[in-house]
């Protein structure tokens, strides 16, 4: 669940990121949380980045689809989008979401695409929207992200993986 190896980058990101040693796919997966959740990134530039999540064990106690797992695969989403927007030598904090839900969904996979609203020096922000597999908009959601300097612990992390 949310392996990363079918990722489509951009060639000119993949060579900045080989350049540093960086795993590309797994600085820019879904991370511990998206795994578990089964998000898997299946495209991702600064223009659009889309994944899909499985509904099925992402569920709230009536069956349908968790709005907080809407949230985490938009967070994931704009995030990664953020991050390519910033580039190698920047890191994406999310400082704002919002969601709205607009129907649930009981089965099947969930999409999302994220698509740039604003992208600053200092910020970034994302609009996500969630469809289910017959094309109906399940959320609509918003990221901001606070573009930051990166730091020796944060490459770090990045080159191990922790």
């Amino acid at each position: 669940m949310g392996e990363q190896h079918h990722v489509k980058f951009p060639q000119d990101v993949i060579d900045e990121y080989a350049a540093l040693g960086v795993d590309l796919p797994a600085l820019f997966s879904a991370g511990h949380l998206g795994q578990r959740m089964g998000v898997q990134i299946v495209e991702a530039s600064v223009d659009r980045v889309v994944g899909t999540m499985p509904v099925e064990g992402n569920t709230q106690p009536y069956g349908l689809l968790h709005g907080g797992a809407s949230a985490v695969l938009a967070e994931t989403l704009g995030s990664v989008g953020a991050m390519l927007h910033g580039g190698s030598r920047k890191i994406a904090v999310g400082v704002d979401l919002n969601c709205t839900h607009h129907r649930g969904a009981r089965s099947g996979l969930v999409t999302g695409v994220a698509t740039p609203v604003h992208r600053g020096r200092s910020t970034a922000t994302y609009e996500i929207v969630i469809t289910d597999e017959q094309d109906r908009r399940v959320c609509s959601a918003r990221l901001t992200c606070l573009l930051r300097d990166v730091n020796p612990s944060d490459e770090e992390r990045a080159h191990t993986g922790s």
